[in-house]
């Protein structure tokens, strides 16, 4: 299947298009940054999970960062290697397995640690457990996405820590970033050591989470790997870890809609389209945030009656399904194409079949030009949904 350009004008589905060029342009990058500060990078799955892409991340990285036996089983049987796994809470009935399929294994508190070790234990006497911390600071604006606002159920305070640790407790693990500069990790490292360096002379590895978004154009990568040889001479003993996520699939890729009808209210022009942002573009509502749409300027909400200005509105019966204004380069029609830039992370792994809406083809845009389908989707994967 050929590429259609830059504007994909031709393609009769909607698709999210990974752009294998960009893809390893961000691996190069991480794979870098991983050496120069002489730290393992690996890639979060909460973030882009795209399994057939795994044979080019695996020449650049060795692990992934898994947060349910789901994740943690394809870390172990597609990525080819153990996962580094984290959940708020691990049960009983599924601790065995986890811990099978992982390297380590990080509990949400002390209580979670006490009552599952010993199974993960049981299951794999190789894997590594670790606690999450609390350092009660994250410059997350938005608290939806803020681990450590007052009241949030991750992580241990440092007051609630005893001075010895408990017996098998070989590492932290801490995240209070989401696509965060190199300056917030440094203010943020140093409540970090303020409240637990303590405890580092006990600890194996430190895990310092996602959100650290490297592979945006500003980002100060000098400054991280200064950051990361300053701790490395000041704890030499502690293997570091980063599990971003974002970073990985940040601009590689797009999602291509299409234009079914055109309705106006009030003035207010929607496009209404093949694609819809509660079923595949959710972190746009949560945030929100508006992506970028290639050939078009987003405007004020009250610029939405300007010429050639629409509300892009999803094809589910949800009322709040749109997002608006942008203002295109010329009036649109029913058929034209509408692509959303930026949407390989995050996306694809928080897509719904709500209202039956189906997913997007998934598809790479390969070195060579051609347009590889990855995955396309049919009835029976939403009905199978519900089985």
């Amino acid at each position: 299947m050929k590429t259609y350009a830059n504007t994909f004008d031709g393609m009769d589905v909607p698709a999210y298009i990974l752009e294998e060029d960009a893809l390893r342009r961000n691996l190069a990058l991480i794979a870098d940054v991983a050496r120069h500060a002489d730290v393992e990078i690996i890639l979060a799955f909460k973030a882009y999970a795209l399994w057939k892409t795994f044979p080019i991340f695996k020449e650049y990285i060795r692990a992934t960062t898994a947060s349910s036996l789901s994740e943690a089983r394809l870390a172990y049987e597609e990525f080819g290697e153990p996962a580094h796994t984290f959940s708020p809470a691990y049960t009983s009935r599924e601790i065995g397995e986890i811990a099978r399929c992982s390297s380590h294994i990080t509990f949400n508190s002390l209580s979670q640690f006490a009552n599952n070790a010993e199974r993960a234990k049981q299951a794999n006497a190789n894997v590594s457990c670790g606690l999450r911390i609390n350092p009660e600071y994250s410059e997350v604006g938005t608290l939806l996405y803020n681990p450590c606002a007052p009241g949030t159920r991750f992580g241990v305070t440092a007051d609630k820590l005893p001075e010895c640790l408990p017996a098998g407790i070989d590492g932290f693990h801490c995240h209070c970033h989401c696509e965060s500069g190199a300056d917030v990790f440094q203010r943020t490292l140093e409540h970090i050591e303020c409240k637990f360096a303590q405890w580092f002379g006990q600890l194996k590895w430190i895990n310092f989470g996602g959100g650290h978004l490297m592979t945006r154009s500003d980002y100060d990568i000098d400054l991280l790997v200064g950051i990361l040889k300053g701790f490395h001479a000041r704890y030499p003993h502690l293997k570091v870890i980063l599990e971003p996520g974002s970073a990985f699939a940040w601009r590689t890729g797009c999602l291509v809609a299409h234009v079914v009808d055109i309705v106006e209210d009030h003035g207010i022009k929607t496009a209404i389209l093949d694609v819809s942002f509660t079923c595949h573009m959710p972190d746009c509502l949560e945030m929100p945030y508006h992506p970028e749409v290639r050939g078009a300027q987003l405007r004020p909400l009250e610029a939405a009656s300007e010429p050639c200005t629409y509300r892009l509105g999803g094809n589910s019966c949800l009322a709040g399904d749109f997002m608006g204004s942008w203002k295109f380069g010329r009036e649109l029609s029913i058929g034209d194409t509408v692509v959303f830039e930026d949407m390989l992370h995050y996306t694809t792994v928080k897509t719904t079949m709500f209202n039956g809406i189906s997913h997007p083809a998934i598809c790479m845009l390969r070195s060579d030009g051609n347009l590889e389908i990855l995955r396309s989707y049919s009835y029976d994967d939403y009905k199978n949904r519900m089985d």
